[in-house]
């Protein structure tokens, strides 16, 4: 395990404050899920929250994964969250995004034959936690029935964003498991390289609020914090 640093004063005093620690997440033997938080083209390509700049490496990084461990023996059950709004329907505090037939609610092209493949369920959401999205009329959760029927030892979650939709789904998934209704799942992984989010270092100087003020490496080291101090591994390598 390394324990994080950075030369960027700031980065380095947060650092000392919150560390976290990331390693090699050692999967061998063990019935694997690939959850992949929100790769789409709202996010990833255009649109009102997109940041290609910031979301290419990660989508690099979760292309690579998943073929690597789609091409092995066992090969894992995978969930594609889009996020996927009905048009006129406000998710505040944001503008409108990822609104059905805009193409910002699909996903993103270097990723696409990943949502299209056998092995995937592909959920849309109408809110930030997909864990709460997975959640039908009827009250039963999808996202569940797939962990459960699964029979899944470990998780492994991507996407973005960390400190926003990848954040609340992994909080609330530990919460989940600890309770019980995930059925022997145990580690849920966070795959650091494939996970991302938003930069917004001058929002005045566009016309915004100060206080949506949003600079990316920050925000990410925060929330990759907060969910390994939840129960969450942190890993930049997985073994399988």
């Amino acid at each position: 395990m390394t324990i994080v640093t950075y030369e960027d004063p700031f980065l380095k005093q947060l650092a000392h404050a919150m560390p976290i620690e990331i390693g090699a997440a050692d999967l061998r033997g063990k019935r694997v899920g690939l959850v992949v938080v929100d790769p789409v083209q709202g996010f990833c390509d255009f649109g009102a929250l997109s940041d290609p700049r910031s979301m290419a490496p990660m989508v690099t990084a979760i292309d690579a994964l998943a073929r690597r461990l789609l091409d092995r023996a066992g090969a894992p059950r995978v969930l594609v969250f889009r996020d996927a709004h009905t048009p006129g329907v406000p998710e505040p505090p944001y503008p409108p995004h990822c609104e059905r037939g805009t193409g910002e609610e699909l996903v993103t092209p270097r990723l696409r034959w990943l949502a299209d493949a056998p092995a995937t369920t592909v959920l849309d959401k109408d809110c930030i936690n997909g864990f709460v999205g997975a959640i039908g009329r009827a009250g039963e959760n999808r996202f569940v029935d797939w962990a459960q029927s699964g029979a899944l030892d470990a998780l492994v979650v991507t996407g973005d964003c960390t400190d926003i939709c990848v954040l609340d789904f992994v909080v609330t998934t530990l919460s989940a498991r600890n309770h019980g209704l995930l059925g022997r799942l145990g580690p849920v992984v966070v795959y650091t390289p494939g996970v991302a989010t938003y930069d917004l270092g001058d929002p005045v100087g566009l016309g915004l609020p100060e206080l949506i003020r949003h600079p990316a490496a920050p925000f990410h080291h925060a929330a990759l914090a907060m969910m390994a101090r939840r129960g969450a591994v942190l890993a930049d390598r997985v073994e399988v």
